[in-house]
């Protein structure tokens, strides 16, 4: 008799989320930013550092990274980000305006300065009809350091519903943001 044969099983497929798929991001995402002279810098909220913790794993990420600033309360998003008390009144820290605002309030510093910002609800609690679990909020902004005003040449947002518990929301937002980081600098020039 011979053995049938038995599709693979579901624990054979790439982990998209993977120690190595986590490194390959980020090895992408400092050759892309090296090759264009950039720089980079984060501001999370909902994730808790965790993107940062994915770049920074990464030995000689400092010669393209710039730091980043965990902003999980208002307070630290009015202090260190300079958001708008205003923004954060009308719209709430999970909104457009705030991502933006996050984005904008890391930036710029010498040269070519990108910067990535997300804020949203991770759960499992927190979350309502209008803002539920899973919402996020991404922005991403474009400074040339080389001018002397302090808005981004650019700036755009995005915004995501994850599904599944808590840790699994942080590292798709993670993920997210730090791909559109390497989406938006595989699309440059190489440096002059």
């Amino acid at each position: 008799m011979t053995p049938s044969l038995r599709p693979l099983e579901t624990s054979c497929r790439p982990d998209p989320f993977s120690e190595a798929a986590i490194d390959l991001l980020g090895l992408s995402l400092g050759w892309a930013a090296q090759r264009c002279g950039a720089r980079i810098a984060l501001a999370e909220s909902c994730t808790g550092g965790l993107a940062s913790s994915w770049v920074t794993r990464l030995a000689g990420s400092s010669q393209w990274f710039e730091g980043a600033v965990v902003s999980y309360s208002n307070a630290v998003k009015v202090r260190q980000l300079h958001v708008p008390e205003s923004l954060l009144e009308a719209h709430g820290a999970v909104s457009q305006p705030v991502a933006q605002a996050m984005a904008e309030g890391l930036g710029p510093s010498k040269g070519l300065f990108l910067t990535a910002a997300i804020t949203g609800v991770a759960g499992p609690g927190g979350g309502t009809k209008d803002k539920p679990v899973g919402l996020v909020w991404f922005a991403w902004a474009e400074f040339d350091g080389q001018q002397t005003h302090a808005m981004p040449l650019r700036c755009w947002t995005s915004q995501q519903r994850f599904l599944g518990g808590r840790q699994a929301i942080q590292r798709q937002a993670a993920w997210h943001a730090l791909q559109g980081l390497l989406s938006h600098l595989q699309g440059r020039a190489l440096v002059p």
